[in-house]
């Protein structure tokens, strides 16, 4: 597994109140998905179940410190008994998600708080992603949250913030994981998968907004092979629609949604580099496909979202852009 970027700040944010031993009873890790925030939370689980109740020696540790052995080792297994993990659980005869976490996860987590700690001094419940708690779900775990029971700390995972309780959000203290920049972005990717050309890299770097875990998700859906089919429609025209009809192919359906938006991603800085190429006088229709492009995804994203026909007007947008002799009629 890769190491995640971007913690540095909320490493020392919880450590600070832990070795003073005033550490909040209940955290939200809030930022975008794919910053890692659930990799931090389960970092913190690790380290509060494998060392003492306060932070005894004084000096803040890093969340990677080993303590206890014996209870690393149940970590690692993922055996540890005072570690409550809750998120979506596979449905009945299928390899889907459920669409949510349920109420009767959350008694299930309930029921276990009231159990005497087995090993070690602290129990530690993580909810990733809070977001998808059923309401009642939502209600069981604020009264939970208000009346906390002692040397529990809970770890609520949140891309969408906004969306939960007020109240549920008051009781915490909260960890902003922000995107991160892209040169630190770049240098991370760079040692990560040397690799990879440098084009390639700051292609990655920039379709991912500084998201770590969506940089990953970019080098195995393979950028660069998607750039390149994009660029022979601008600069071809696709006469006959075969690239197009590809394009849409691939991107068309739930399951290839996110090669649907790594398309989405890179067309900016395919235009950009269009527009870099082209004299002054010729900007102009450049711009103006990309204002194009973005009203189709917008007008997607308010309908049903339909992944081959956004990718083929994406398509149409750029096979415009060729030298006239390449262009096909539509």
């Amino acid at each position: 597994m890769a190491v995640m970027i971007g913690h540095h700040d909320a490493e020392k944010a919880f450590l600070e109140p832990w070795t003073s031993g005033r550490l909040h009873h209940a955290w939200l890790l809030a930022g975008p998905q794919g910053m890692g925030k659930g990799a931090f939370a389960a970092r913190v689980a690790r380290f509060l179940v494998t060392h003492d109740r306060a932070g005894e020696g004084g000096a803040p540790l890093s969340l990677d410190d080993p303590g206890d052995d014996q209870a690393g080792r149940l970590v690692a297994a993922g055996n540890h008994p005072e570690i409550i993990h809750l998120t979506r659980q596979v449905k009945d005869k299928s390899k889907d998600l459920a669409r949510n976490i349920t109420i009767d996860q959350v008694r299930g987590m309930i029921r276990r708080l009231h159990l005497s700690l087995s090993l070690g001094a602290w129990r530690v419940v993580v909810i990733d992603a809070v977001d998808d708690l059923e309401t009642d779900g939502a209600n069981a775990l604020l009264k939970t949250l208000e009346e906390p029971p002692a040397q529990t700390l809970f770890l609520l995972v949140s891309h969408s913030p906004g969306r939960l309780l007020p109240t549920i959000r008051s009781r915490c203290r909260i960890l902003r994981f922000q995107p991160v920049e892209r040169d630190v972005m770049t240098a991370w990717l760079h040692d990560l998968r040397p690799m990879l050309d440098m084009a390639e890299v700051r292609a990655i770097v920039a379709a991912s907004g500084g998201v770590p875990g969506k940089a990953l998700a970019l080098i195995d859906s393979d950028v660069a092979v998607m750039e390149k089919k994009l660029l022979a429609i601008a600069t071809g025209g696709d006469r006959d629609n075969r690239l197009r009809e590809a394009l849409a192919r691939e991107v068309g359906g739930t399951s290839n949604r996110a090669r649907l938006e790594l398309v989405i991603d890179i067309v900016p800085g395919l235009l950009a580099q269009l527009a870099r190429e082209r004299p002054l006088g010729e900007i102009a229709p450049v711009l103006g496909q990309w204002d194009r492009i973005q009203r189709t995804v917008r007008d997607a994203v308010r309908g049903s979202y339909d992944g081959a026909m956004v990718g083929f007007e994406i398509g149409n947008c750029l096979a415009e852009l060729a030298p006239r002799g390449g262009q096909a009629a539509r």
